[in-house]
């Protein structure tokens, strides 16, 4: 049976009574040059430090228990307790594409949370997980997330956290970064991606001291469907784009401006040649950068519209790990303007702790620079 409806290539088709994305519709929206925020929505400044039992952009954020919590619990209530933060978790994932699908497309990009489903690796709580009831309730609910990504046209990703070292010289913590791994990929796959070649991007460092090569061996144990939305990103202290580029031929690099410029001292420029060795390795499909800053309460008294210049302030005393640290806004227009120029060759996933108003802060100096862009 046909489609009775096309829109976006977005299709729907009767016999299945859902939504599926055609997949060649990807090569059209490569022009589209995005700027994105990290898991959270806030709805004003001081909720980075936190957000209100009433706020109101409570409804598009995640929440979370631990497994200490549940441990202390009956199984029963504990077992509730998840049902209970699955459903949340993954409508307020939907609310929060449904809102980013509001704002102009250059700005339809977000990051999902990690912690959709908690405890969902956890040896005591994996069984919870893999009963069918709750599988099919996940994966129903999730395919409603994808189906409105895919209907508004909102770019999404995942990002493990830092305990997801794939190329770690533990053989025991490679084990569970993959089973981590492949948590981020079901659930990508519950959304009706990792389908095609990185229909979804999920990102991970190049940590661990098995460096490049401890990359290529956890590669070669991921799931088909992991290996369609696996990046590797640089590091601001050990691995930086050097060992990343190595990795070409397999992954896709993000390249993070702002860890290479704390690891390197420099600002990397767009013209740089292995600008195009990322570009190669995304086969295609848009690049993305990440982009950071540091501190705005580190350099209290910077001249905003001046360069933060590495060599002078580690001179000075300043320390890396100091100044690795993300601001909470972009409060620094020099170095926006360097960000902005890397825009033109890959989408930008701010990562401040500022959130949508910090990528609405960077979109905004864009469009003040030029006019054209709508």
């Amino acid at each position: 049976m046909g489609s009775f409806w096309n829109h976006n290539r977005i299709i729907c088709s009767p016999a299945q009574g859902m939504l599926y994305y055609d997949m060649s519709y990807l090569t059209t929206t490569t022009m589209i040059k995005r700027i994105g925020f990290a898991c959270k929505w806030i709805d004003n400044p001081t909720q980075v430090d936190g957000i209100g039992l009433k706020d109101e952009c409570r409804k598009y954020n995640t929440r979370v228990t631990t497994v200490a919590w549940l441990n202390r619990q009956t199984r029963e209530e504990a077992e509730w307790r998840l049902w209970e933060l699955m459903e949340h978790n993954i409508q307020a994932s939907q609310l929060l594409v449904e809102r980013v699908g509001t704002l102009p497309l250059e700005q339809r990009m977000v990051r999902l949370s990690s912690d959709i489903l908690p405890a969902f690796t956890e040896p005591t709580w994996r069984e919870f997980w893999q009963r069918r009831d709750v599988q099919n309730r996940a994966e129903w609910l999730f395919r409603q997330v994808g189906d409105v990504a895919r209907l508004l046209n909102v770019r999404l990703s995942f990002h493990p956290g830092q305990f997801c070292v794939l190329a770690s010289e533990s053989d025991d913590i490679v084990e569970r970064s993959i089973e981590e791994f492949e948590y981020h990929a079901t659930m990508a796959a519950w959304m009706g991606f990792a389908r095609q070649f990185q229909d979804y991007k999920i990102n991970v460092h190049i940590s661990g001291r098995r460096g490049p090569a401890g990359i290529r061996a956890a590669y070669n144990r991921l799931s088909p469907e992991a290996r369609k939305c696996i990046t590797i990103e640089n590091e601001e202290i050990t691995y930086g784009l050097d060992d990343c580029v190595q990795l070409c031929d397999i992954v896709p690099i993000v390249l993070d401006i702002h860890h290479h410029l704390i690891r390197e001292n420099s600002y990397i420029q767009p013209d740089d040649s292995r600008i195009q060795d990322i570009i190669r390795s995304w086969r295609g499909v848009r690049p993305v950068i990440h982009y950071s800053v540091s501190r705005e309460d580190l350099l209290v008294g910077h001249d905003p519209n001046t360069l933060i210049d590495m060599p002078a302030l580690l001179a000075a005393g300043y320390k890396r790990q100091k100044l690795r640290a993300h601001s909470d806004f972009y409060w620094n227009r020099a170095v926006n303007d360097w960000a902005l120029t890397h825009n033109d060759w890959a989408d930008i996933m701010c990562e401040s702790k500022g959130k949508n108003l910090a990528s609405q802060q960077l979109y905004d100096q864009l469009i003040s620079q030029s006019p054209t862009v709508n």
